[in-house]
C-alpha cells in the first residue's frame, strides 16, 4: 500500500486545510510522478513552510483541492527563494479515485499557471521517490554579459557585464569529479562533516538568441550536473567564477578554493534570480 507521509497512512486525521475526505479515503493511495516548471520570483522556495508561500504550499493546495484529500509532495530538489525550475520532478499520493494523471495535471494547470505549471504526471510504482530515485541534478545559472542591463532578461538572470570565458572554462576544471564542496556550501545547523557531491559536468556557453527577446546581446549560461547539490552551492560556485571571468582572480582559484574547505574570503552569493534547476535524472 503505498504511503503518505513517511512512516505511515495519512489518516482521517491529516485532513486539515478545509479539504473534505472523498468517500473511501482510507483506501489504496497511487503514486503520482510530476514534472514541474515554475517562476520563483515572489516565492519563498520549494519546500512548504507554514505562513510562507512556497511552490510546494500551492502545489499541496491545488492537489488537495482536485483529490479532496489533504496531501503532501516531495521534490528531487529544494529551490531557495526566489530560484526558478523548469524540470523539478515531484510524486505526491492520491486516492485511486482521483489517480488520472492528467485531469491532476489540468485541475492544478488551471489553478497555478503561469507561474507554476505541471509539464509531465504520470503514475508511478509506490517505490518511485522523488528525491532518493534520483541519480543526477542539473542546473542552469543564467549571465547577462552585455555593456547594459536588459529589463527583459532581469528577471530570470544576472547582469555582470563583459567576461573572458576562456578562463571560466579553465577555472570549471577543477570542480568536475568528487570533491569536498565545503568551500561553497551552506552548512545545516549543527553540521561539521564533510559535504563531498561528483560533479559529473559544468561548462559556460553563449545562449543562442530566441524570440521575442531577439538580442540577447552576450546571455552566458552556466550549466552544471552532479550527483547532489549542497545548500547555495551553485550560487557559490557561480559568484566566484564570475571573478575569473572578470579577471580578478585567476582561474587556479577555483582548486585553490576547493582544496581549502573554508567560505572565508569569498565574494557574495550570485543572486538567485539566474538560477534555474533545468533536469533531475533517474536510473
Amino acid at each position: 500500500m503505498a504511503g503518505g507521509r513517511p512512516g505511515g497512512d495519512i489518516g482521517r486525521e491529516g485532513y486539515d486545510r478545509g479539504v473534505a475526505a472523498p468517500e473511501g479515503a482510507d483506501h489504496e493511495l497511487v503514486r503520482i510522478r510530476l514534472v514541474v516548471a515554475y517562476l520563483g520570483t515572489g516565492l519563498r522556495g520549494f519546500a512548504a513552510q507554514p505562513g510562507l508561500d512556497t511552490v510546494a504550499g500551492r502545489l499541496e493546495a491545488a492537489i488537495g483541492r482536485y483529490a479532496r484529500r489533504s496531501v503532501r509532495v516531495v521534490g528531487a530538489g529544494r529551490t531557495d527563494a526566489g530560484v526558478h525550475a523548469f524540470g523539478q520532478v515531484v510524486h505526491v499520493d492520491v486516492p485511486e479515485a482521483a489517480a488520472d494523471p492528467e485531469a491532476l495535471a489540468r485541475s492544478c494547470n488551471r489553478q497555478l499557471a503561469p507561474a507554476i505549471v505541471i509539464r509531465e504526471a504520470t503514475a508511478v510504482g509506490a517505490s518511485f521517490d522523488a528525491r532518493r530515485s534520483a541519480v543526477a541534478r542539473r542546473y542552469r545559472y543564467l549571465l547577462a554579459t552585455g555593456q547594459h542591463p536588459n529589463p527583459l532578461l532581469a528577471a530570470y538572470s544576472w547582469w555582470v557585464g563583459p567576461l573572458e570565458l576562456a578562463a571560466m572554462r579553465l577555472a570549471l576544471d577543477a570542480i568536475v569529479g568528487e570533491h569536498d564542496f565545503s568551500s561553497f556550501c551552506r552548512r545545516p545547523p549543527g553540521g561539521d562533516g564533510p559535504l563531498v557531491r561528483r560533479v559529473l559536468q559544468a561548462r559556460v556557453a553563449p545562449v543562442a538568441a530566441a524570440p521575442p527577446v531577439d538580442d540577447l546581446d552576450g546571455l552566458v549560461a552556466f550549466e552544471i550536473e552532479a550527483n547532489a547539490f549542497c545548500h547555495q552551492m551553485v550560487r557559490a560556485l557561480t559568484a566566484l567564477l564570475v571573478h575569473v571571468g572578470k579577471g580578478r582572480v585567476p582561474a587556479s582559484a577555483m582548486g585553490s578554493v576547493l582544496d581549502a574547505r573554508s567560505r572565508a574570503g569569498l565574494p557574495t552569493l550570485a543572486p538567485p534570480a539566474g538560477l534555474c534547476l533545468l533536469a533531475v535524472r533517474y536510473r
